[in-house]
């Protein structure tokens, strides 16, 4: 009777309440308002300041409640100082991503106020609306044993994380040094590389959002990504994800093989195949096929505005990846696809690709350069010329011109010295990589730079490039008594080189690694659902036509007679291993090297 002649019975939603049958409507709270309990606090009576902590942090607190704490706490916002650290915790705390609008919507007011008023917490509210970009975590129970994983199959994500970012514009707007303490929780609350492919998908696909309205951090977050990519992309060997790839093949042919006498399956299976095939067998290679996709999508989108591309715009994008390259991926030995995010933003403009190549033209000549990274850059120099279908013709032809060009004043410069030559790769290092440099472009691009329709003058300079390729191997071969020639390059497939010895006196000791490597950064991409957009742009390795193949009057007596009548001392500078070659004429198929064409019978 009380309850309704004052009313809160409506309030609280008692008329028709069966109360043995039903729970309470939590709207009901205990203590006094905000300020009241506030100034108790102050005054050492903390029962109320307990208690609304208490009522906060339940999980099932209905959406009035929150409308109605967080505006008062507003109205006080002034006197929420450092004392009251844990009772604002506990307010970041509330579950209000995903509520109803006017949840949301107050909680934004509230978080501008807070960080506008008292800027101390401004890295707890930034850590709050980051902690949203990925999943939340559920407790799953597995015989018996809770097990806390994403909820990856959330359909709200898109409507949450729109609600996140909103959030943060909010913040950025009231306090304008926001991106200066917010770039190391980014970094920090990076999902670890081991998470589920959404999680990791979530989480990079905002952090690049993230990038839209606050461009200072690009920079810094296209580092952060790229460098958990490239720590994927060396745990997954190509042998080991080609081995995970055709093991998948084989299981799933057999799981479709209709058995004998009974109905045929395979229209029931097909519908699934496209979704499996999207997915990499290899674990590892799966989510760094996902953070592939987020960033070729990113990369399309920040270069084109209603489907024009804005040269300005992808020109800046370009110096940041640029600058990424040189800082982390060039530096990387062992990556095989991270390196295609810049190959694929090269293939908007030609003049982004000469750009490219000039930048690695300026590493590989510096002598102030390390020589590894001078090494690895003439490794990305032909490998790029050689696979990159959008570079012209022209192009290919000026950059064999430079390489040639340096290869031969390394040549005359050695030569000049006085210095008996020595076969050191880790001195010359950079002019060994230069030399497969030319000799991998002209493998893949020769049938191009022979065509008839190409402009006048092309054949004298394709007389003088093979004059200079020839004058080079006579020179290696001659001097650093390395036997080099056609066919032996074609068996060993690219995998025999120079090998070092010592040449300090005593022994000679063959080392056990070459340090050249063979390394291709552009080898062929492995990963399924991101090669949709490096498929139309790669040049993959063509068979010889049967003429070409034909050897010309008196070549196989030059062959003979080269590898007969000179035979090399195994007691000098230059060897080779067998372990190597062997090696090479098991290399997998997919690698992008010439196949094993010309055979000695």
């Amino acid at each position: 009777q009380y309850l309704k002649e004052t009313g809160l019975s409506g309030r609280i939603g008692l008329d028709h309440r069966d109360f043995l049958n039903s729970p309470p409507v939590k709207t009901v709270r205990f203590g006094g308002t905000v300020v009241e309990t506030l100034a108790k606090h102050k005054l050492g009576d903390s029962r109320d300041y307990e208690l609304l902590k208490h009522q906060l942090a339940d999980p099932e607190i209905k959406d009035a409640q929150i409308i109605n704490w967080l505006q008062e706490f507003r109205s006080c916002v002034t006197q929420l100082t450092k004392d009251h650290e844990q009772l604002i915790y506990t307010i970041l705390r509330v579950p209000w991503v995903g509520r109803s609008p006017a949840v949301v919507e107050e909680y934004m007011v509230f978080l501008s106020n807070l960080v506008s008023a008292q800027t101390v917490y401004l890295c707890a509210c930034l850590k709050m609306v980051v902690s949203h970009f990925t999943p939340k975590r559920v407790t799953i129970c597995e015989g018996g044993v809770d097990i806390s994983d994403s909820d990856d199959e959330d359909e709200n994500l898109p409507r949450n994380f729109n609600q996140c970012h909103q959030a943060l514009q909010l913040i950025t707007r009231y306090v304008p040094s926001t991106s200066r303490f917010l770039m190391p929780i980014l970094t920090d609350n990076f999902p670890f590389v081991q998470k589920s492919s959404t999680t990791l998908e979530c989480y990079a696909h905002n952090l690049l959002r993230v990038t839209m309205y606050i461009p200072s951090l690009r920079r810094d977050v296209l580092e952060v990504i790229i460098g958990k990519m490239l720590k994927l992309d060396v745990s997954a060997a190509r042998s080991d994800i080609e081995e995970a790839e055709e093991n998948a093949a084989l299981s799933q042919r057999a799981e479709v093989r209709p058995e004998e006498g009974l109905f045929d399956m395979d229209e029931d299976m097909s519908a699934d195949v496209p979704c499996r095939a999207a997915v990499m067998a290899h674990p590892v290679a799966d989510r760094l096929d996902t953070l592939m996709a987020v960033m070729m999508a990113y990369i399309k989108d920040a270069c084109h505005v209603d489907g024009s591309l804005h040269v300005e715009r992808t020109k800046d994008l370009y110096r940041d990846v640029l600058n990424v390259f040189d800082k982390l991926i060039l530096p990387t030995h062992a990556s095989a696809h991270v390196q295609y995010t810049l190959f694929y933003l090269c293939s908007f403009r030609v003049a982004l690709a000469e750009a490219f190549l000039d930048h690695l033209w300026k590493i590989l000549q510096s002598p102030s350069q390390p020589a590894v990274l001078r090494q690895a850059a003439a490794g990305y120099l032909g490998s790029f010329l050689a696979r990159a279908k959008f570079i012209p013709v022209l192009t290919v032809r000026a950059c064999l011109d430079l390489l040639l060009s340096w290869i031969h004043c390394y040549i005359d410069s050695q030569d000049s010295s006085g210095r008996q030559a020595c076969c050191d790769i880790s001195l010359h290092g950079p002019f060994y990589t230069a030399c497969q440099a030319v000799f991998y472009t002209l493998i893949f691009r020769h049938r191009a730079m022979l065509e008839n329709n190409m402009k006048k003058g092309t054949h004298l300079c394709l007389k003088q490039v093979h004059f200079h390729t020839s004058q080079l191997l006579f020179f290696c071969c001659r001097t650093y008594q390395v036997v080099f020639c056609y066919t032996i390059i074609e068996r060993n497939n690219r995998h025999v080189l120079p090998v070092v010895r010592s040449s300090a006196g005593g022994d000679s000791v063959t080392t056990n690694t070459n340090p050249l490597d063979s390394f291709f950064p552009f080898d062929p991409y492995l990963l399924k659902r991101s090669v949709q957009l490096i498929e139309p742009l790669y040049q993959v390795w063509e068979e010889l036509a049967d003429t070409e193949l034909l050897p010309t009057k008196g070549s196989r007596e030059d062959e003979d007679d080269f590898l007969c009548g000179e035979t090399p001392q195994t007691e000098g500078i230059v060897g080779m291993t067998p372990s190597s070659y062997d090696s090479s004429l098991h290399s997998p198929s997919c690698v992008g090297s010439p196949p094993l064409t010309f055979q000695r019978p």
